[in-house]
C-alpha cells in the first residue's frame, strides 16, 4: 500500500494536471471562436465557386478542348491523397478520424489495383500514415510555425499539387479533412478536387449563361484558383474542428481529473484514519499492559 506521502504527491500531481487541462480548454475555446468564424466566412465563397464551375462545365459538356483539370487525364490509375490533419495532438479523435478515412480509401484503391500516392499536410497525419505508407508518401507540408492560416498557405499547397499534375504524376487527387459542424461534431470528409467535380443537380447544372471571354479561357484561370480555394477551405475547417475537438477533449480530461482527485482524497482520508486508529489501539493496549 502506498504511504500517505505518496498519496499526497499523487493528489498534488493530479491537481496540477487538472489545472493544465482547464487552461488548455479555455485557450481552445478562445481560439475556436476565431477559427469557426473564419471557416463559416469561407464557406459561401467556396460554395459559390462550386456553382460557377458547375455552370461553366455544363456549357463545356460534349465539347473538345476542355482543360485537363476538368476533363482529367483520361486514366484512373494513379491517385493522390492529400491528407490534411493537425500539427498537434491532445484533440481527441480529430487526427485519427481523418487518417482512418484516408487509410480506408487507400486500401480500397489498392484492392482495385490502383497506385496510391500521399501528400500529408500536418505533422500528426504524417506520423500516423508513415507507419504503413512510408513509401507512398511523396511529400509533406507542415504549418506548425503558422499562427494564422492564410490563403497564401493554401496557394503554396495547391501549387505543389498542380505541379505534380502537370508532370503527369497522378490522375486523380482527393482531399481529406474534417468539416466543422459543432464543438462536439466534426465530420471527416473526402473531396475530389482533380479532376474538378462540380456539384450534381440543382440550378448550377441547369442554368444557361453566356460567358465573355469563352468558357475555356475562364476555366484556365478558374480551375487552379478552385483547387487553392478548396484547400483553403479544408485548412480553415480543420482549424475549427481541431479547436472544437480539443476543447471537448480537455473538458472531459478536466472532469476525469476531478473524479480522480475525489477518489484519491477519499482513499487518503480512509488510510490516514486507519493509521490513526491503529496507533490509538496500540497506545491503549500498551497502557492496559502496564
Amino acid at each position: 500500500m502506498a504511504s500517505l506521502k505518496d498519496m499526497r504527491v499523487r493528489i498534488a500531481a493530479t491537481k496540477a494536471t487538472q489545472k493544465i487541462t482547464k487552461a488548455m480548454q479555455m485557450v481552445a475555446a478562445s481560439k475556436l471562436r476565431r477559427a469557426q468564424a473564419a471557416a463559416e466566412a469561407a464557406r459561401p465563397f467556396a460554395e459559390r465557386m462550386d456553382r460557377v464551375l458547375g455552370n461553366i462545365s455544363a456549357g463545356m459538356a460534349g465539347r473538345d478542348g476542355a482543360p485537363r483539370l476538368l476533363a482529367g487525364t483520361g486514366a484512373d490509375r494513379v491517385h493522390l491523397l492529400i491528407v490534411a490533419t493537425g500539427e498537434r495532438g491532445l484533440a481527441g479523435a480529430f487526427n485519427s478520424a481523418i487518417v482512418r478515412l484516408a487509410r480506408e480509401h487507400a486500401n480500397r484503391l489498392a484492392a482495385e489495383g490502383k497506385e496510391v500516392k500521399i501528400l500529408t499536410v500536418g505533422r500528426k497525419g504524417h506520423e500516423q500514415l508513415r507507419r504503413l505508407y512510408e513509401k507512398q508518401i511523396v511529400d509533406r507540408v507542415e504549418l506548425r510555425s503558422v499562427r494564422t492560416i492564410g490563403f497564401e498557405h493554401a496557394q503554396d499547397i495547391a501549387a505543389k499539387v498542380l505541379a505534380m499534375f502537370d508532370k503527369g504524376e497522378f490522375d486523380v487527387a482527393t482531399l481529406f479533412y474534417s468539416r466543422f459542424r459543432s464543438v462536439i461534431s466534426q465530420v471527416p470528409t473526402a473531396q475530389q478536387i482533380i479532376p474538378a467535380k462540380p456539384p450534381e443537380g440543382g440550378a448550377a447544372s441547369t442554368a444557361a449563361y453566356e460567358y465573355e471571354p469563352e468558357e475555356d479561357e475562364i476555366l484556365t484561370d478558374l480551375l487552379p484558383r478552385y483547387v487553392a480555394v478548396q484547400v483553403f477551405r479544408a485548412l480553415l475547417e480543420n482549424a475549427a474542428s481541431f479547436y472544437g475537438s480539443q476543447m471537448s477533449a480537455m473538458d472531459n480530461a478536466t472532469r476525469n481529473a476531478g473524479e480522480m482527485i475525489r477518489k484519491q482524497t477519499l482513499t487518503y482520508n480512509r488510510t490516514r484514519q486507519a493509521m490513526i486508529t491503529k496507533e490509538l489501539i496500540e497506545i491503549i493496549s500498551g497502557a492496559e499492559a502496564l
